[in-house]
């Protein structure tokens, strides 16, 4: 017998940072986002001995453990281990051993949401093998508290739930964590253009993405007013976003995402550098209308609006930053789990 599930990964197209602590208490946030064809795996596979092996097969870590109610957070697979001790704590498991083993179709830290997603992916395994009563603002949520309270990892809210509802979504973000997510009703053919002229390129660079969601909060805390203007404007942005996508304005979302890009450098330092504004440049340079940096920033992926036939240059004069084109295609679907 064996549990599997998978949840998509997401490009961020507006609003990126708002969903963020302290801001979205005090202000509310406001992000769109699409999921796209790149996954977090989670397999759980009962065992005879008496046992708990973790395993990520992208990363080749391995943990092994006699069977215990609650394993240790101590920098080795903790976001496994996190999801297993919750899910331990609230809801008990059989006392048996078992092998649980992910993978991920993106590096860690390069700004899909790979950290959520994978944590929302082993939580569906979990809620297959158990048959949890969980839907899936249950599931997204108790994704957001396993990172962001028990294994206290700095970050934001809209990952857990893109890779819980998939598709393309409009979500909020209030006080006392509360998350609304609107669904949006785009039409094929808007979706199509979208995804033949958005460009995702990943630079080759990882970042440790809460250092800068750190500095990030502790600019609102601080109230320093660069910062939370910048902010208040990508909120803007996300509604500008959602209007170009529902009336088929898509030949504006080049110029809503460098809006967006220059918003989001003024948030926190270590968001954009030489590098990224380089890249940023050069494609401009060879047609794109305006991209962005996907997540907290720092390096990981970028995504580049090249209309019409612009791509192919873009993609070309990019070469020479020693990074790669990754090809993906939008979905609908989220977080999916079975049993073989």
């Amino acid at each position: 017998m064996m549990y599997r599930s998978k949840a998509p990964l997401r490009i961020g197209l507006a609003g990126g940072g708002t969903d963020v602590s302290p801001y979205s208490d005090l202000y509310g946030g406001a992000i769109l986002n699409a999921t796209v064809s790149l996954y977090a795996y989670a397999n759980i596979e009962p065992l005879k001995e008496n046992a708990i092996i973790l395993q990520t097969l992208d990363r080749k870590e391995e943990e092994r453990y006699e069977w215990n109610s609650s394993l240790p957070i101590n920098g080795k697979l903790d976001l496994l281990k996190g999801v297993y001790n919750r899910i331990q704590k609230e809801y008990g498991m059989p006392l048996t051993g078992f092998r649980l083993s992910t993978y991920v179709d993106a590096p860690a830290g390069s700004g899909l949401g790979t950290s959520s997603t994978l944590v929302v992916a082993i939580i569906g395994a979990f809620v297959e093998m158990l048959r949890l009563p969980l839907g899936e603002y249950d599931i997204a949520h108790l994704a957001y508290e396993i990172e962001r309270k028990d294994l206290a990892m700095a970050g934001g809210k809209q990952d857990q739930y893109a890779a819980t509802f998939g598709g393309v979504n409009f979500m909020e973000f209030l006080a006392g964590d509360k998350v609304i997510v609107n669904p949006l009703r785009i039409k094929q053919h808007y979706l199509f253009e979208l995804e033949n002229n958005l460009v995702l390129y990943y630079t080759a660079t990882s970042r440790e993405s809460a250092k800068i969601i750190e500095k990030q909060s502790a600019n609102v805390v601080e109230k320093k007013e660069k910062s939370i203007e910048a902010m208040h404007q990508l909120k803007s942005q996300a509604q500008m976003m959602k209007e170009a996508l529902l009336k088929g304005r898509i030949h504006e979302i080049g110029e809503i995402l460098d809006f967006g890009f220059q918003q989001k450098r003024k948030m926190a330092e270590g968001i954009s550098n030489s590098l990224i504004d380089e890249i940023y440049e050069t494609a401009k340079r060879n047609g794109a209308t305006g991209g962005k940096i996907s997540g907290a920033g720092g390096g990981g992926f970028m995504t580049f609006y090249c209309p019409d036939n612009t791509k192919y240059a873009v993609m070309e004069a990019l070469n020479q930053f020693g990074g790669y084109v990754k090809h993906y295609q939008f979905v609908d679907h989220g977080l999916t789990s079975w049993t073989i």
